[in-house]
């Protein structure tokens, strides 16, 4: 079926709401004063009501108007997106990219700059993948994504400072360990410790082990969110991130003293796993996240921390 209007009528439609009449609509859109009268009676016949009536001098939309308003809005503005994304791909933008991301990464981090990156890049998705160990190098290695967030640099790989994790551990308040002024090795080995599992881990390479696994008996989960569920049930103990604590009700376990050291940090680093083969949407993603983070840990100028 052929349209009997324009995008540009009901842009001027919209203007003329806006400015509050018909010459300050013609201002604003750059456009001749009689001009805009002739789209508008245009519009008016094409649609066969009245949109616009004078009110002390003054140009006010109809009731009609101001319903048909509400649907044409949403449909300018998809209007102008949709330049917008054309133009983008026009010059080589994404239409999607993939973000991995190491499970230890606080996911408040991102939040911010990917809300950013959203409002400058209509036109392209983001795919976020969660990994851990193994599963967190292979995917700089291989290029399964286009950024990554690592524990650890992989090598050839440049990187940036993201930010620091510090592990703690903690059981629930009715757990034996919740007793002891001082936890040392030997209680550890006594109980059960629940372990991260390493998602990238095939079958022949096995397994990565990181941090102290000499527990006798081990409950390994897939992730954090397990991990507390099975911490909180009592099961046993686990080193969990500092920023899943403060996420949730920490009233719900008890962080254990241990003897001879009770915390340890882990750095996180930004990289491009597809180096100088990386898009123009990942790269200004990358500097948006790398902004956030200098920010986030006290230096803003980039200076290296």
């Amino acid at each position: 079926m052929k349209l009997k209007t324009t995008l540009e009528q009901w842009l001027t439609l919209i203007e003329v709401d806006r400015a509050g009449s018909i010459q300050g609509a013609a201002q604003s859109l750059n456009k001749s004063h009689t001009t805009l009268i002739y789209a508008l009676r245009k519009l008016e016949q094409q649609l066969g009501m009245e949109l616009i009536r004078i009110e002390q001098r003054r140009s006010v939309l109809t009731d009609e108007a101001r319903a048909l308003l509400r649907r044409a809005i949403p449909m300018v503005a998809q209007a102008r997106t949709l330049e917008m994304v054309s133009n983008q791909m026009a010059q080589g933008v994404e239409s999607e990219i993939t973000l991995t991301v190491d499970h230890l990464c606080c996911r408040q981090w991102l939040m911010g700059p990917l809300a950013r990156f959203s409002r400058q890049y209509r036109g392209t998705s983001v795919q976020i993948r969660e990994t851990s160990l193994s599963a967190t190098e292979r995917a700089v290695t291989e290029g399964e994504g286009d950024l990554a967030i690592i524990n650890l640099p992989v090598g050839n790989h440049l990187t940036d400072p993201f930010g620091v994790v510090t592990m703690v551990p903690v059981v629930a308040p009715n757990h034996p360990l919740s007793r002891l002024e001082s936890v040392t090795i030997s209680d550890l080995i006594a109980h059960t410790q629940v372990v991260v599992r390493d998602l990238g881990a095939s079958k022949t390479e096995g397994e990565r082990d990181v941090g102290w696994l000499r527990s006798e008996l081990r409950i390994t989960v897939d992730n954090f969110d397990h991990a507390w569920d099975a911490v909180r049930a009592g099961i046993g103990f686990c080193r969990m991130p500092e920023h899943r604590l403060a996420e949730v009700d920490s009233s719900q376990v008890v962080r254990l003293a241990l003897d001879g050291g009770g915390a340890y940090q882990v750095p996180l680093h930004l990289t491009l796993p597809k180096g100088e083969q990386t898009g123009v949407a990942a790269r200004a993603l990358y500097q948006l996240l790398l902004e956030d983070a200098q920010s986030r840990m006290g230096r803003p100028d980039g200076a290296p921390i």
